[in-house]
């Protein structure tokens, strides 16, 4: 039980230091302008992006919004169904709905833009982000190794049977 719980409060805690971060780099940083911040690694560079991931679909507020509803919604289906099983899979949907709810808000409250600041020096053509994104990532990558492991799971106890299986034909033989 304690693990959901930290789950949640984790999730409430990503929103939060999400929309800290961004009203402080709004209100702290120059547009477009790039400012070290861990030295060789990444940069705060203040940006607004009206598009989704890599600025794709720029301009399309409703677009994004509709889908951002329908991928929360189904992680919503999801964490009903699956969720208070499964500690991984309640940690990767608290952390895909924080994420999602925070550029949600973004793009309702900041005229469709979301504010991106953190961006990886080392890999300049990699687009600006914010901890939403991050979380997202991160919840994103946890739901494809609770599905990974559900596979391999489901791999093993059908070997283990067909082994037993084939053990008492050698038996009836």
């Amino acid at each position: 039980m304690i693990t959901y719980i930290l789950a949640a409060i984790t999730g409430v805690l990503v929103l939060l230091a999400d929309q800290f971060t961004k009203v402080y780099i709004q209100s702290n940083f120059e547009m477009a302008k790039s400012y070290e911040f861990l030295p060789g690694f990444i940069d705060i560079t203040y940006i607004h992006n009206d598009g989704g991931a890599w600025g794709m679909l720029g301009g399309y507020t409703w677009l994004l919004l509709s889908v951002t509803i329908v991928v929360m919604l189904v992680c919503i289906a999801l964490l009903l169904k699956y969720g208070a099983r499964d500690k991984l899979m309640f940690w990767a949907i608290t952390l895909v709905l924080s994420g999602g709810i925070g550029n949600m808000i973004d793009r309702v409250f900041r005229d469709g833009n979301v504010i991106d600041f953190l961006h990886f020096e080392f890999w300049p053509t990699f687009p600006v982000f914010n901890v939403a994104d991050c979380a997202i990532v991160v919840g994103s990558g946890l739901l494809v190794l609770y599905f990974f492991k559900g596979i391999i799971e489901e791999e093993k106890q059908k070997r283990s049977t067909d082994t037993v299986q084939e053990s008492q034909k050698d038996e009836n033989i």
